[in-house]
């Protein structure tokens, strides 16, 4: 199934002051964050990943023509350097609610595959915004600048084991960026190990976990080369692959965060009902404090419970907890999700979605997905506050786990689209690192 290659990586030659040259992923740079990347190294990333806007901007100059402008001085003047192919392995070492993790990811070029196909699968829709800016920049520069995070199935620790031996020998990069968070890079080379990596993957499907932007236009970038040179691509030509970071499912580093949603502008009649109309499908539980909300949350998702907790402006916050009335109900849906999967229904977020947005306060899919009544943070104090303060008629907060690994690659499986704000993994890859050239 998967077809995994070595590539000829582009990486900074000078390795002692990479955490002044990497950032975030273009999706999570605010304003201020990508003022500051520029300001701190004048070859940081920053300049090709997400390059500023001026009012002169124009067809010949413009954040992407600089990009590539950049990407082309830096190579020339050896500020890149390009290897040998190899895989490369990505270890990750961070911190979350105090207790320490660590992720590894295989860096690696990855054919593209049809979603049809059935080879790389995804958990999420996208949007056309960021897949324009993308594919502009994709034009001018030739190369995937940062990777995309994909999922793997490791059950028997086969492949984990083979790249825990890497991680025993020198890295070719090791540093620490401005969260504290560390980061290291070694390479694989060796044909006969390269070989056995491929193999591996060669009877395996894929699972996007973040970057269902960035491979769509991957596709599309594919097709406009096939195009533009009037014949089809070869097999082996760059374009057909794109770069993936590859994790196991079965990681334990692999760190899923929730995001809580706030809802606004409701009507005031369905808030008055609320109660009445949960209690067909949830056991309501009043809760003293909401201190320990997120514990109360993790015991309910330890013991395979479907559990919420809703925060109102007064009054004491409630659990709320599906029960077997509310199972049926989701086993029972009519509509736009009546023919959805059994790992669909089964996703907390689901349940929201369906039982208490759609069902209990009329915020239908569609009012969803044009961005009305519901906001989204990670931040649950965040989402407390903006309710107990009336924050831009923020009427109700509901705090929710995460979304665990597995349910991404169940549901994707099955052909179907989570929820939108469905995952969040943490942290971020970095982006800077290793560049995969598409020529």
């Amino acid at each position: 199934m998967a077809d995994i290659r070595p590539f000829p990586g582009i990486r900074y030659a000078q390795s002692d002051n990479l955490a002044a040259l990497v950032t975030p992923p273009y999706d999570v740079i605010s304003p201020d964050a990508q003022q500051r990347y520029y300001e701190r190294d004048p070859h940081n990333i920053i300049r090709l990943e997400l390059g500023r806007e001026t009012p002169s901007d124009d067809e010949l100059d413009n954040r992407y023509t600089r990009a590539a402008r950049d990407f082309a001085e830096w190579r020339l003047h050896g500020i890149l350097a390009q290897d040998a192919p190899a895989l490369y392995l990505y270890e990750q070492r961070f911190t979350v609610t105090g207790a320490q993790h660590r992720r590894l990811g295989l860096l690696a070029r990855v054919r593209l595959e049809p979603w049809e196909a059935g080879v790389i699968l995804p958990h999420e829709y996208t949007l056309s915004k960021p897949k324009d800016d993308r594919l502009k920049l994709f034009r001018a520069c030739a190369a995937n600048l940062s990777p995309l995070m994909t999922l793997y199935d490791d059950p028997t620790g086969e492949l984990a084991r083979d790249l825990e031996t890497i991680t025993q020998t020198a890295p070719l990069a090791d540093f620490a960026d401005e969260t504290g968070e560390q980061h290291r890079l070694w390479s694989l080379t060796d044909p006969a190990a390269t070989a056995r990596v491929a193999a591996f993957f060669a009877d395996r499907q894929l699972y996007i976990a973040d970057g269902h932007h960035r491979y769509e236009t991957s596709l599309t970038y594919r097709d406009e080369q096939a195009t533009l040179r009037k014949e089809p691509l070869a097999p082996d030509d760059p374009a057909n692959f794109v770069l993936m970071s590859l994790s196991a499912i079965e990681d334990p580093g692999l760190v899923v965060l929730p995001t809580h949603r706030v809802l606004r502008g409701l009507d005031l009649t369905r808030l008055a009902d609320l109660d009445a109309a949960l209690q067909p499908s949830f056991a309501l539980e009043p809760l003293p404090t909401l201190d320990d909300a997120t514990a109360v949350l993790a015991r309910a998702q330890a013991a395979g419970d479907t559990a919420f907790v809703l925060v109102r402006p007064e009054g004491d916050p409630l659990l709320l907890r599906l029960t077997d009335a509310g199972r049926d109900a989701m086993a029972q849906l009519t509509g736009e999700q009546a023919s959805a999967s059994a790992a669909w229904r089964r996703l907390d977020l689901a349940v929201l979605h369906e039982l208490v947005l759609n069902r209990a306060l009329g915020i239908t899919p569609d009012m969803v997905r044009a961005g009305e009544h519901v906001t989204y943070t990670r931040d649950a104090d965040a989402a407390i506050r903006d309710v107990r303060d009336h924050r831009d008629g923020a009427a109700l907060a509901v705090l929710v786990n995460p979304t665990p690994p597995a349910a991404i690659r169940d549901v994707a499986r099955t052909g179907d689209r989570m929820p939108q704000k469905s995952t969040y993994f943490y942290p971020k890859l970095i982006t800077g690192l290793v560049i995969n050239p598409l020529w």
